[in-house]
């Protein structure tokens, strides 16, 4: 089936109908907007984009406002994207990796080892490099409002400790639906496996698949860790999530609201990351409370098996004049 009519079937299905997901104007005027999210009701992201609508409200007197549908309501990330861009749903909170396909100017943020910490990758994404790869969205029905942390990324699995790459070899290990992410994964020796989020707890637990990788709060907030007990701070990906907007209810706002909207979104960041560096800080905690083994490991040995997935995709120049600046961002 292919991305549009999925994305239309699961409007219809899921009982809100395309006319009531669209933004919805009430008699006294106000709009609506509904945003769709993966995670659950109390995910970082999630709570940002709840703040969203909550000063929007409060500047507007309640003219503007969000109605959110976490916990994967309406399928997954690709459903997201999907239904975003035929205002099926007005926003979507994604993972950038999930864009990678279809932009391929995002893959650089999904490259395995590009950044060097939390604070660079923020840096890159707060500067002129982040509004650049936020404008790219444009011209296929998307509007980029944000850049929300969703790093470092790390391996855990359900097998045996693993500190070097070698202890990867034959682990079939879950894969964002990403070309980046599969050839990083092979690269490293593990056999990669694409499948939506919502369906690595299952795929844990039947052996479908041996790990997977992704962040602390994902890890706890899925419950993965209840399965996977072996975690590898190996911190091979700093990809960031992506805001976005449907560009047609974006434009069928006032130039007035459609800059409200992109400053509330902006300042909507910085509420992100106070709740995403609480909650990775718990979810640390409480995975490691829970039995979780963390393994600290060689990071330039896993760093040196993914050197010719970057030698791949920064052979376009465009990739590689945007390395470069990544790389001079202090």
């Amino acid at each position: 089936m292919s991305l549009t009519r999925r994305a239309l079937g699961l409007a219809s299905l899921s009982g809100l109908g395309l006319a009531a997901c669209a933004p919805r104007s009430v008699a006294n005027g106000q709009t609506i907007f509904n945003a769709v999210d993966v995670h659950p009701g109390d995910f970082p992201t999630v709570t940002a984009v709840k703040w969203i609508g909550e000063e929007l409200g409060r500047l507007t007197d309640g003219r503007l406002g969000v109605r959110q549908f976490p916990s994967g309501q309406l399928g997954n990330e690709d459903d997201s994207i999907g239904l975003t861009r035929f205002r099926a749903v007005d926003m979507c909170r994604v993972a950038v990796a999930a864009l990678n396909n279809a932009f391929p100017e995002t893959r650089l943020l999904a490259l395995p080892y590009v950044f060097r910490s939390v604070p660079h990758v923020r840096a890159v994404v707060d500067g002129e490099i982040g509004t650049e790869l936020l404008n790219v969205f444009e011209g296929r029905g998307l509007v980029g409002l944000a850049y929300y942390d969703a790093a470092p990324r790390c391996f855990y699995n359900v097998r045996h400790p693993v500190t070097e790459p070698g202890q990867l070899r034959g682990l079939k290990m879950r894969a964002p639906q990403s070309d980046i992410f599969l050839d990083s994964i092979r690269a490293m020796g593990a056999n990669p496996t694409p499948l939506t989020f919502g369906a690595v707890f299952s795929s844990l637990q039947t052996h479908l698949i041996d790990g997977a990788e992704n962040n602390w709060p994902a890890y706890q907030s899925s419950r993965q860790y209840e399965v996977a007990r072996y975690w590898s701070q190996t911190e091979h990906s700093f990809s960031p999530d992506a805001l976005l907007m449907s560009k047609t209810s974006f434009d069928a706002m006032t130039p007035a609201d459609q800059e409200l909207v992109r400053d509330v979104a902006r300042r909507s960041v910085q509420v992100m990351r106070v709740d995403w560096d609480a909650r990775e800080a718990s979810a640390r905690e409480a995975v490691i409370a829970a039995g979780v083994q963390v393994a600290e490991v060689d990071k330039d040995a896993f760093a040196a098996t993914v050197r010719p997935v970057l030698d791949k995709y920064l052979a376009e120049p465009r990739l590689r004049a945007l390395h470069e600046r990544i790389a001079a961002v202090a």
